[in-house]
């Protein structure tokens, strides 16, 4: 009976050394997951004009960030999905940009051909750097990250993300 109890016991200690690490290696994550969303926040980028900009000047509001590029055919197929939801849901709290892995001449003519109503900014090597510390290892494109109006990672949506997905993750937010 007592080395039935003395069992038991172990394999409580166990299983509580497993969920402390665990737990451990999950806020760590959550940490570093939380200073990479800063570093996205706050890092330098440059609108099709030459201007320099950072994503902190929309920081309070839901914050969908999209990493694309014009060549990218999925990118093309969810642009126009963020355009309808920009005009959505815009007055409610809602900012979409885009972060594109392009050209500033061939980005200044797809925002033309695809009425974009939401700010295009051009990322260069440091933003494919700040993807793979907010998850994107691969360097896939689209890559869209939903952020809320704390600041708070809540999503990472590697390829196209659909419309239907998108309004599930945003409107609890607004």
């Amino acid at each position: 009976m007592k080395a039935r109890a003395v069992g038991i016991v172990a394999v409580v200690a166990g299983l509580s050394a497993a969920a402390g690490a665990a737990y451990h290696l999950w806020s760590r994550g959550s940490d570093e997951q939380a200073a990479a969303v800063e570093r996205v926040l706050q890092a330098r980028v440059v609108d099709v004009q030459g201007a320099s900009q950072s994503l902190e000047q929309w920081r309070g509001r839901v914050l969908v960030v999209n990493y694309w590029a014009t060549w990218c055919a999925p990118c093309r197929e969810e642009i126009p999905v963020f355009v309808r939801m920009q005009e959505r849901y815009g007055a409610r709290g809602l900012q979409f940009v885009g972060i594109a892995i392009d050209q500033p001449d061939k980005v200044a003519e797809f925002a033309q051909e695809f009425r974009v109503n939401y700010p295009l900014v051009l990322g260069g090597v440091d933003s494919i750097e700040l993807l793979r510390q907010v998850g994107n290892r691969a360097g896939v494109l689209p890559y869209t990250l939903v952020i809320d109006r704390k600041g708070n990672l809540v999503s990472r949506e590697p390829g196209g993300v659909k419309e239907a997905r998108l309004e599930q993750l945003i409107l609890p937010l607004l």
